[in-house]
Parts: C-alpha cells; sequence; structure tokens
C-alpha cells in the first residue's frame, strides 16, 4: 500500500491501470474511464454479453483500493430490504435493531442490476442520489466514499428489466464492453492454460495500493482543475443539441451537462493536467450522455445508436479553441 504522502490523481490512474492489466486483457477504454468515474466521484453503469469480464474488471479496481467492497449479485426474487438492510426485534433487550444491508460500504458491485424488478432497483436509488439510506424514516449516513459499480446484460437478453430513468441518471458514466480482438482472445486463452482463474484474483497478485483518503484527496485535485467560460459553453452547446437534435425524443438534463463536466475535469487530472481541454470534453460526451438520450422510436427500429447521433452532433458543433 502506498504511504501517506500525496497522490496525484494521473499518478494513482497509472498505478491502478498497472494492476488492472494483470487481470484485464484489452479493454484499454474501459479501464480508462472506469478510473475516471472513480476520481471524478461518480457511479458507473457498465453494459455487455455475459462472460466479458465486466465483473472481474470492477473486482480488480475494488482489490487496488483499501475499501470496504460488497457484492449483491441481483436475481429476481431480491428485495429492497436486501439492499439497504432492515430493523428486527431483538429479543433479548426487546427493542427493534437496525441490521445494515451490503450497501453500507465504500465500494459496491450491483452484478446484473437488471436481472431485479424496478422495484428492487430503486433501492439503490437514495444511495446514489444522497449517499444516505432510510429505513423505517431513519436516515443512516453511508461511508466516505461511497461508489456504485453497476454490471447489466443487454435489453434484448431474457429475464431482463429496464432500468428506471430516474436510476440511469444517477450513473456518472454508462460504459460499453465489447468482445476482445482475435490477439485478445488469444492471450486470454494462454493465461487460462497457464493457471490464471478469474475467480481467483490472488493468483494474478493484485496489489492494495490507495486508500479512502488518497481517493478523497484525488477528488479534491480534480475539483480544482480549471475551466475556461468558453468550454463550459461548449459542454451547454452539447446538451442544447441534444434536446434540439430530431432524431431524439428526450434530450439530457442538467444533470447530464454536470455529469460531461466533471469527467472532463476528471479526464483532465487522469492526463496530468490541471485545465481542460475541447478533447477532454469530446472524450467523454459520450459515456456521459449515452444513456441519458432516448431516441425516436423509428430509429430506434432501424437500429440506430445512441452514440451515432452523439458523433454527429459533436461533428456539427464549432470547437473552441
Amino acid at each position: 500500500m502506498e504511504n501517506s504522502r500525496y497522490i496525484t490523481a494521473a499518478e494513482l490512474a497509472r498505478r491502478i491501470k498497472i494492476e488492472l492489466k494483470k487481470a484485464v486483457v484489452e479493454q484499454e477504454e474501459i479501464m480508462d474511464q472506469a478510473i475516471i468515474s472513480l476520481i471524478s466521484g461518480g457511479h458507473v453503469l457498465i453494459e455487455g454479453v455475459p462472460g466479458l469480464a465486466k465483473t472481474m474488471l470492477i473486482k480488480a479496481l475494488a482489490r487496488t483500493l483499501s475499501l470496504d467492497f460488497k457484492r449483491i449479485q441481483f436475481t429476481p426474487d431480491l428485495m429492497p430490504a436486501d439492499i439497504t438492510g432492515t430493523k428486527v426485534f431483538n429479543m433479548q433487550n426487546r427493542e427493534f435493531e437496525m441490521v445494515k444491508g451490503p450497501v453500507f460500504t465504500n465500494f459496491l458491485l450491483a452484478d446484473e442490476i437488471n436481472r431485479t424488478p424496478p422495484k428492487t432497483q430503486a433501492g439503490l436509488l437514495e444511495s446514489m442520489a444522497e449517499n444516505t439510506v432510510s429505513v423505517d424514516g431513519e436516515m443512516l449516513p453511508l461511508p466516505n466514499p461511497y461508489m456504485v459499480f453497476a454490471t447489466e446484460n443487454p435489453l434484448e437478453y431474457e429475464g431482463t428489466y429496464p432500468l428506471p430513468e430516474a436510476l440511469v441518471d444517477r450513473f456518472i458514466m454508462k460504459l460499453l464492453i465489447d468482445y476482445p480482438s482475435s490477439k485478445g482472445e488469444k492471450e486470454v486463452l494462454m493465461r487460462h492454460n497457464q493457471g490464471f482463474l478469474g475467480s481467483d484474483l490472488n493468483s494474478v497478485g493484485i496489489e492494495a495500493l490507495y486508500t479512502a483518503e488518497d481517493i478523497i484527496a484525488c477528488r479534491k485535485e480534480v475539483q480544482g482543475i480549471r475551466v475556461e467560460e468558453g468550454l463550459i459553453e461548449y459542454i451547454v452547446n452539447i446538451i442544447k443539441e441534444t434536446r434540439n437534435n430530431p432524431t431524439i425524443e428526450i434530450g439530457s438534463s442538467p444533470r447530464g451537462s454536470i455529469a460531461l463536466l466533471q469527467c472532463s475535469k476528471g479526464c483532465a487530472a487522469f492526463m496530468g493536467r490541471d485545465y481542460v481541454i475541447p478533447e477532454d470534453i469530446k472524450r467523454m460526451a459520450l459515456p456521459t450522455l449515452r444513456h441519458r438520450i432516448i431516441l425516436k422510436p423509428e430509429l430506434e427500429l432501424e437500429g440506430v445508436k445512441p452514440d451515432e447521433v452523439l458523433q454527429d452532433i459533436l461533428s456539427k458543433l464549432k470547437v473552441p479553441r
């Protein structure tokens, strides 16, 4: 583990990525975006078909942080109280006692979140929005830092439920993970042939490098990143176009513009700069906005993806220099 000296966000990102590569093959952009989300202080949704190492990536990231880590496997019979906890009656002292659920942690893996009905999915909403949990009228604070990483299967998969829009909007980024290249898949097979087990991260020697204090310090660094007024206007124009574009039924909310600003600052810190440049904004636009827009139904039927529409918007907007 690192000592108590101040660590920059760029150095933290570099060291974490070295550790992640011990377990995860390729997926460079996904790793970068996950780390940027971590130092930006937001929650992350990762979508991909089963078997693409979504869960392993998150577990490996958690291993590099000396934080309390819990995992919830979402299933159709999961109830909100299974997430938040509940009060039970203690027969000995004849009082109700709080039994805290797995949400009381620093780093929560919500695995296959769209395998459970919306009522249970909403059990995470307050924790992600307010960093608190309410049980029987009592509001309880969550640890700091608190971060949710959720994985989901594409909606076309049987037995999945769409996430409520209010919950989706709470994720600072939505990452799309795809199949590895032939070279990458060969590397996966070589590693497993040599004894690597995805269920046993100890076998690759991932180290716990950082503490809660390091994460909080890096988030303060991100807050101090400079953003020129012209770049603020650029973000406003991007969001405005999502609301005016004829192919989009519902555009991004103001929370989307805040997420794009925050992640652009996180991207700058990730790259070792104390100021945002237009390329940071363009790089963060897709992961921060793809889940905040709803395309016209006819476009979805034609197979048009949100990323394509966002790319088109970015290509037509004047970039400040």
